[in-house]
């Protein structure tokens, strides 16, 4: 009998947003694991300079796409079909906040943020399914925010809304896909170390407990190893774990309140 570890099944890993932050370890971890990965961001200088370091340990395929265009989910796929490339793994990571209130940016930005946030996630996952379920051992990552699980906050106002509707949008896959052996999991991680508040200029307002700082790297492995369990929401960390199990418990209008005070202490002024 052979020790040796099995193979992965065949199959490529389809990462969106991977050039940093937690796309870019979600990237690292499925290479580590000796998946196949297919990479995409805007940002195509960072993207090769990822590839280049990851083809030492798996096939890595390149399609820079901005999601943020209509037409960028329907051609990134058709890209794959020309390359003959399989996916067996869909990672919707891609994803940035808008900081202020709702009128303070204008909505050609918040229609935007909604097609990277919502609508190409919704394309890329129906383009893809198809594949995902024929494949075998099919799995469909989404990375949502711990956001989703808790009351609304003051500025950024789309930001929780668009990660509760992938939380919600994972639960009916999970239970639609669950007959072909699909896996599908909302990631639900609370604040971690990467690019997100330098992008949005929150920074250096931000006063957190250094406690309830996640690294991007445990983030990732969290959400694969939920993702090959089948767990539908994956909560990295023990005290989101706690906090959010507080919250369910209180009442809605005194959870919505404790979120009001606390949300100056994360979101910019106008």
């Amino acid at each position: 009998m052979s020790d040796a570890t099995p193979a992965p099944p065949a199959g490529y890993a389809l990462v969106t947003g991977a050039s940093s932050g937690i796309g870019e370890q979600i990237a690292r971890e499925y290479a580590r694991r000796g998946v196949p990965l297919v990479l995409t961001a805007r940002r195509a200088d960072r993207l090769q300079a990822l590839a280049t370091e990851l083809r030492a340990q798996v096939p890595v395929e390149l399609v820079a796409a901005d999601l943020a265009d209509p037409a960028a989910p329907e051609a990134l796929v058709a890209e794959l079909a020309r390359r003959g490339v399989k996916i067996r793994i869909l990672v919707n990571n891609a994803g940035y906040g808008i900081p202020g209130r709702y009128r303070s940016s204008d909505w050609t930005d918040h229609a935007a943020f909604l097609r990277v946030m919502v609508t190409s996630v919704c394309e890329l996952t129906w383009r893809l399914l198809p594949s995902i379920r024929t494949a075998g051992h099919g799995r469909i990552l989404n990375v949502a925010s711990f956001a989703a699980l808790m009351p609304a906050a003051d500025g950024q106002t789309l930001y929780a809304p668009a990660k509760a509707f992938l939380l919600k949008f994972s639960e009916a896959l999970a239970l639609e896909n669950n007959d072909k052996g699909v896996h599908v999991t909302a990631l639900c991680p609370g604040f971690t170390y990467s690019e997100f508040h330098d992008v949005t200029g929150t920074r250096a307002r931000m006063r957190v407990s250094p406690s309830m700082w996640l690294q991007a790297a445990d983030v990732a492995r969290a959400g694969i190893d939920g993702t090959e369990r089948g767990d539908v929401l994956v909560v990295p960390g023990w005290r989101y774990r706690v906090l959010h199990a507080i919250v369910k418990l209180l009442p809605h209008r005194l959870a919505l309140g404790m979120m009001a005070r606390n949300s100056r202490k994360v979101r910019p002024l106008d």
